[in-house]
């Protein structure tokens, strides 16, 4: 697969949803994650991302407005020991509780299905990054519909073992804007990765339309010593 541009990749794209990227930096020494969130709707766009313990939540920027939190609230990033979870959902905790029972990633995802939202269906996608002893591991999964058909679920794991430097994966819950929304396809995307968290959040931000873009989540973690840097980017302030 030819390595992209996630900047010119996003750039291109309206609405993909939500997306996740999960990848090692340039100079081998990092994990890089981006976890962002969009929406077409007043209920979507009213959130922000806060910290939360060693990982975020979605919170509603105005209480006044929002008309219902499922769906759109929710911890997108939680901490278990060393794996970081990234999902667009409740599955977050979904995925901590079964790792935390000696699950593996896959095994936790069969009990989640795609989100109840027709007719868009929209898929749960989830991410988990392993570090330890200088080794860096990572998967991601998607939990969608088959081609809009609520009766069957496709269930696809993808693992990157051991991590290659200078590159990561994306995946996003939608191909592009559309009426109904149709699912991301194929494995995820393989893009580059550099060794500037703060360009690689300006980057990632910048790229994201005008428009529909919500917040945005990155996080550098150190392979050798699991100590991380976290940037959070709102909208909403």
């Amino acid at each position: 697969m030819k390595i992209r541009n996630l900047e010119e990749l996003l750039a291109g794209n309206t609405y993909p949803g939500r997306g996740i990227m999960l990848g090692r930096t340039a100079d081998g020494t990092h994990a890089a994650i981006a976890y962002f969130i969009m929406g077409r709707s007043e209920n979507s766009r009213n959130r922000v991302f806060v910290k939360d313990g060693e990982g975020i939540r979605t919170q509603a920027y105005d209480e006044s407005k929002m008309e219902d939190p499922s769906l759109i609230i929710y911890a997108p990033v939680r901490v278990l020991g060393n794996r970081t979870i990234v999902t667009n959902g409740d599955q977050t905790d979904t995925v901590y509780d079964g790792l935390k029972k000696g699950l593996t990633f896959e095994q936790s995802l069969r009990v989640r299905r795609f989100e109840p939202d027709g007719p868009n269906y929209t898929p749960r996608i989830s991410g988990v990054v392993t570090v330890q002893d200088g080794q860096l591991d990572y998967a991601i999964s998607i939990l969608k519909s088959s081609d809009g058909n609520p009766d069957s679920d496709c269930r696809y794991t993808f693992t990157y073992t051991p991590a290659v430097a200078g590159e990561g994966r994306f995946i996003s819950t939608y191909l592009h804007d559309d009426n109904p929304l149709p699912s991301f396809e194929g494995e995820p995307v393989r893009v580059f990765c550099g060794n500037d968290i703060d360009a690689f959040t300006d980057g990632i931000w910048n790229a994201l339309n005008a428009d529909n873009k919500v917040s945005l989540f990155t996080r550098f973690i150190d392979i050798k010593t699991g100590s991380y840097e976290s940037r959070i980017v709102n909208k909403n302030k």
